[in-house]
């Protein structure tokens, strides 16, 4: 019973657009009440009537090493007594850009921001304003945060609420957005060869996460690399999801390509709103106060944020076993999955790259846009209601990843595939 839940979203939705302050939180595409949540520890959620679930959001990517683990909170509640925010340097912001120039090394030079969406919008202007072209390349069901450039048949959110543009995005920012397939070097092939010398940038998630997980195929990231430094472009790698998660370099370093430019978010902030830009210094040498282009923040290189993202990715760094350890409890996850799955006789495919996983009910192998959209959403509507009643706490929509975290036991694995089997026995009658 969601008691509490149904009465907080009635009262929210008097105040705040449709009840939530992000749109997928609404439950759309899933149906029904969004859990109110009031506390969490490791991988343990509470909503407002007290009920427990298990946790495969980890609040969309950061929470790696679980709710309020005691080094990010001891480190957060440690900077507050210092002050909350001074809008000038301090030395944290130096300890973290140098912290991820170790663990990213082609990160040479790093520009700290407050969300994923700013660090990507920031990351494209820097790439026009460093190759003075207008044009910039992104693959349909990638999603790189609510930039106008960037919601021109936009990822996860647009697919969810059956918009693949939003209303407010003008004509002219539209023509200067080329979407290619993912997956598919020929439809990359084909937009430079139409706009030959005009393309400033390439951006996409190098593991999609917003439609779903899907992997890089072998020879897609290599064969950007060589396109861009071909055509002159610059490669920018989304890595708000996978940064810090794959490896402690990222996808960049779990397929050895690097970007010439790289967003993060999520990890990097413990789970306080947080994102980085960064990449070679002849690129971001052009960002002001060094060079012309504009980027500016008075919140910033936030204490309380880098003092909670220095406190987890120093643990990261500290211990690479972390990863290891995620990647084989999500093969754990998948490969038991797969066994319930096939037990009821439902199409599926499982994608997993480290630590994110998702389960398509679909027989395609699931590649790319149009793949992932052969998902039946209406099993998986009813599988997720199924296991939020079981305790499960899955993403509510099936375009989104799943993400893993080291607190997770074997216990709640095997009682996650326990739901499964009863959730799909439920639904399939």
């Amino acid at each position: 019973m969601l008691l509490k839940s149904e009465f907080l979203f009635k009262r929210a939705q008097q105040f705040i657009p449709g009840g939530v302050n992000s749109p997928a939180r609404a439950f759309k595409s899933v149906g029904g009440i969004p859990v109110f949540f009031k506390k969490a520890k490791g991988s343990l959620l509470t909503d407002e009537d007290g009920n427990e679930y298990i946790d495969y959001v980890g609040s969309w990517g950061p929470m790696i090493l679980g709710h309020a683990h005691p080094a990010v909170i001891k480190a957060i509640q440690d900077a507050s007594f210092n002050s909350t925010s001074f809008g000038a340097p301090t030395e944290l912001e130096i300890r973290m850009a140098e912290l991820v120039q170790r663990m990213v090394p082609n990160v040479e030079r790093v520009r700290m921001v407050n969300s994923g969406t700013e660090a990507c919008m920031s990351a494209v202007r820097v790439a026009r304003g460093f190759t003075g072209r207008e044009k910039i390349i992104k693959f349909e069901g990638n999603y790189h945060g609510h930039g106008d450039s960037f919601l021109i048949k936009a990822g996860s959110g647009a697919l969810t609420l059956g918009e693949p543009s939003s209303p407010g995005v003008t004509k002219g920012t539209a023509k200067d957005t080329l979407n290619a397939d993912y997956n598919d070097l020929e439809s990359v092939d084909t937009l430079f060869k139409k706009n030959k010398g005009k393309i400033a940038a390439v951006i996409l998630e190098p593991v999609a996460g917003n439609m779903g997980c899907i992997p890089p195929e072998p020879g897609f990231l290599e064969g950007l690399r060589e396109r861009c430094d071909r055509e002159g472009s610059v490669l920018i790698f989304d890595e708000v999801m996978t940064g810090f998660r794959l490896a402690r370099g990222g996808a960049q370093e779990r397929f050895g390509v690097d970007a010439d430019l790289v967003t993060f978010g999520k990890v990097i902030g413990g789970g306080l709103p947080v994102g980085a830009f960064g990449g070679k210094k002849e690129i971001m040498d052009v960002v002001s106060p060094v060079g012309p282009v504009y980027q500016a923040g008075t919140l910033s290189g936030n204490p309380l944020a880098m003092s909670a993202g220095l406190a987890q990715l120093g643990l990261l760094e500290k211990h690479p076993e972390y990863y290891a350890d995620l990647e084989e409890k999500t093969a754990y996850l998948a490969r038991r999955l797969r066994a319930v799955l096939s037990a009821h006789q439902v199409p599926f495919q499982i994608n997993q790259v480290g630590s994110m996983i998702t389960v398509f009910f679909t027989g395609e192998k699931v590649t790319g846009f149009e793949s992932a959209n052969t998902t039946d959403q209406e099993l998986f509507r009813k599988f997720f209601h199924a296991m939020l009643k079981r305790g499960i706490y899955l993403p509510p929509s099936p375009f989104e990843s799943w993400f893993l975290a080291t607190t997770l036991s074997t216990e709640m694995l095997d009682k996650t595939v326990n739901a499964a089997d009863e959730s799909l026995a439920e639904v399939l009658g």
